[in-house]
């Protein structure tokens, strides 16, 4: 997926009010953005994909926390 199509999957589950897309999505991008080594974008990303994972009760949540505490983004949260 380009670019360009990510970004018009986001906008299209914010609106759907998609959580699970969102979740997936954002933890995509944010995946691309540590392959591309650039830590701040994969934190932005990263971090919209835990709040969604925490907002829907997604067990993603926990592996995403993790994610950004091993960059210092986070603190490690028990769940």
């Amino acid at each position: 997926m380009d670019q360009d199509a990510l970004e018009r999957a986001l906008l299209s589950a914010h609106d759907a009010g998609d959580t699970e897309k969102l979740v997936h999505l954002y933890t995509f991008a944010g995946d691309r953005a540590e392959q591309r080594k650039d830590v701040d974008a994969a934190c932005f990303y990263l971090t919209h994909a835990f709040v969604f994972a925490l907002e829907s009760g997604a067990s993603e949540a926990v592996q995403l926390n993790m994610r950004l505490a091993d960059y210092g983004r986070a603190h490690p949260l028990q769940f």
